[in-house]
């Protein structure tokens, strides 16, 4: 009986790198289970939380190389356009072309067009609206594009055009009550659109300048004691004294 004890115990040492081995193995598995669905809860969290730019910069160089990073430059790259900072959300959406996040992979293309827009390149801009509307027709973005075509028609100064694209769009939407809402919307907008005249700096300096020195004399003029009105010189005379008789 100890011989066979003695075996037993012996097969446990033989075995037993193995099993340790083994448990760590398991042990690691779920450790990595648990910290990846932990990464994830707290990369959910950030996507619901991170409201400000320097927030979304902050949450996205933290989960950089996850999946969620992908939303949270999207969401960063809205900040910067609404922020009116065009190049560094344009530079986002070019990055993210063919890479977005499921259920967003048309927003990178028609983010590009609208900031091209933004920046007033009006030609590259309608050029992508138009290439995403006519490559998906189906996607729930591609009346956005067409409206941002016609926007930059009329801003790239043919507003006719514009209104005539935007007028047969409307009819193409049929009894789609919010699209011809969408469409109706921009056509006032395009209606009331008036292209300015470019100006060069020293036009614009020189303009300010005027506007600078007729509100002065404004408030010159303002400030300048009334002038008193003049007395009646007749009636002002004394009289003279009366002869005597």
């Amino acid at each position: 009986m100890n011989e066979e004890l003695e075996q037993l115990i012996q097969e446990v040492k033989s075995i037993l790198p193995w099993l340790l081995a083994a448990g760590i193995v398991v042990a690691g598995y779920h450790g990595v289970r648990k910290y990846m669905a932990d990464k994830r809860a707290a990369a959910a969290e950030a996507v619901s939380n991170a409201y400000t730019t320097e927030e979304l910069e902050d949450a996205a160089a933290k989960f950089k190389g996850t999946k969620t990073e992908g939303v949270l430059r999207l969401r960063l790259a809205k900040s910067y356009f609404d922020s009116a900072n065009y190049d560094s959300a344009l530079e986002i959406y070019e990055s993210l072309e063919g890479k977005a996040p499921d259920g967003f992979e048309g927003v990178p293309a028609v983010g590009k067009a609208q900031c091209l827009e933004a920046l007033g390149k009006f030609d590259e801009a309608r050029a992508a609206f138009d290439a995403f509307a006519e490559a998906n027709e189906k996607s729930f973005l591609a009346l956005t594009a067409k409206l941002g075509s016609a926007r930059c028609i009329a801003q790239a100064g043919d507003r006719a055009k514009a209104i005539e694209t935007l007028e047969a769009l409307k009819t193409s939407v049929g009894d789609d009550e919010l699209s011809k809402s969408r469409v109706e919307s921009t056509l006032q907008i395009v209606k009331r659109y008036e292209k300015r005249a470019e100006r060069s700096l020293f036009e614009a300096a020189d303009a300010a300048q005027k506007q600078l020195e007729a509100e002065t004399a404004k408030d010159d003029a303002a400030k300048k004691p009334e002038v008193e009105a003049p007395k009646d010189e007749a009636k002002a005379a004394p009289e003279a004294p009366a002869k005597a008789e």
